[in-house]
């Protein structure tokens, strides 16, 4: 592909990442108050429970048929498999906009998690147009997707969330829509024939497709830390709107404000800073010092005592973001090009694989520090969790690399 092809498939992947992420922001701030509607109590604590095990079903069947999406796109292409993901995330947002009880949001999240490709598919998209020079800053514009996004998504929700908890799931729905729309006419494909392989059974499906990451020994040690970074990623990702409306009293609006705080802080970071910071520091220092920037944030988040706390610590937190994009090159640059959408089927269903046990754990452990029977409260504790996590993370690929450079 010529760069100015690549330049311009850069950008068209990067807006149908936008607009998908900006319809995944735009529901967060008010799961809870939708939550509670269905199961009619006004207790966060049991609410965050339920919002737990919605995370699990989205993670469940999205562990199970992302691996089976990868390789269909290393067979069909990239193009039909996002275009197929985005138009069904439209559909499951409008089932879930519009279920009369608990069980039909658990049937929309059941679905997403079958469709979600999209994320998995536009990375292999992004290695597919990359070589070693660009890889991590190709793939940092996944981060800046993810950021901007989140800017916009929860901001937008957060105001819409005052006409209902409702509103905004449909304002995701119609966004996904759109999004399927641009694509269909805009979005190139990046996988030419000569690069396709046949579809194995065999290895799309999430035990399949993990165990041909035994083909490439020399990831398994970034692996595991990938999974320890994303289980800990969960005392923010699913716990964020639980803890701050407990512990300071967050309205639906304060909360949207807070994550476009967060994305813009991703967008700032993944899509600019790491363009800095990796050509300096190489891929290795790179990862260590995030994920040390990473666990420091989140032993900020655990013992916050002001509302503005949560916004000044965001700023360590965040800047741990540059482990993401050289994390993702350092595996991905170890594949063959023919095996990427597989190696990111597989990434996808590990990381689906840990937003199985992620979400649960963090949420269960909320509750238990802010029940009414709790030894003692504490609800920065899947914050400290996390912590430790992302702690072990860091010393882990510190010895990895160690080990590395002493062969």
């Amino acid at each position: 592909m010529k760069k100015n092809q690549k330049s311009a498939a850069i950008g068209f992947i990067f807006i149908t990442l936008l607009i998908d992420i900006t319809g995944w922001g735009i529901v967060i701030p008010v799961v809870p108050a939708l939550i509670q509607e269905l199961i009619g109590s006004t207790d966060l604590s049991v609410a965050s429970r339920y919002g737990g095990w919605l995370s699990f079903a989205y993670a469940g069947t999205q562990f199970i048929f992302a691996s089976v999406l990868g390789g269909l796109s290393d067979k069909f292409g990239r193009r039909p498999i996002i275009l197929f993901s985005l138009l069904g995330f439209s559909m499951n947002f409008f089932i879930q906009a519009i279920a009369p009880t608990i069980f039909w949001l658990f049937v929309g999240r059941i679905f997403s998690g079958i469709t979600g490709a999209s994320i998995t598919t536009a990375s292999a998209y992004i290695a597919d147009i990359s070589n070693d020079e660009d890889r991590a800053k190709n793939f940092g514009m996944i981060g800046a997707a993810f950021g901007l996004g989140f800017i916009i998504g929860p901001v937008i929700g957060g105001f819409l969330g005052q006409y209902g908890a409702r509103v905004p799931f449909y304002a995701a729905s119609l966004l996904c829509l759109v999004n399927f729309l641009y694509g269909w006419f805009i979005l190139p494909e990046s996988l030419d024939k000569e690069h396709r392989r046949a579809f194995n059974w065999k290895r799309a499906n999430p035990v399949g497709s993990l165990l041909q990451l035994k083909k490439h020994p020399e990831i398994l040690g970034l692996i595991s830390t990938l999974v320890l970074v994303y289980i800990a990623g969960h005392a923010v990702q699913t716990n964020w709107t639980f803890f701050t409306m407990y512990k300071f009293g967050w309205s639906e609006k304060i909360v949207g404000l807070s994550l476009g705080v967060v994305g813009l802080m991703a967008a700032l970071v993944q899509g600019y800073l790491i363009r800095i910071i990796q050509p300096k520091l190489g891929n290795e220092r790179t990862i260590v010092y995030g994920l040390s920037l990473y666990a420091t944030g989140m032993i900020l988040f655990a013992f916050a005592s002001e509302s503005w706390m949560m916004f000044a610590f965001l700023i360590p937190y965040g800047l741990g973001g540059i482990a993401g994009p050289a994390l993702q090159s350092v595996i991905s640059s170890q594949v063959p090009k023919n095996e990427q959408g597989e190696l990111q089927g597989a990434l996808s269903s590990l990381i689906s694989f840990t937003a199985i046990i992620g979400p649960p754990l963090m949420t269960n452990i909320f509750y238990y520090f802010t029940h009414d029977s709790a030894p003692f409260i504490f609800p920065g504790a899947p914050f400290f969790l996390g912590f430790v996590l992302m702690a072990i993370s860091a010393v882990l690929v510190y010895f990895l690399f160690a080990r590395k450079r002493s062969r």
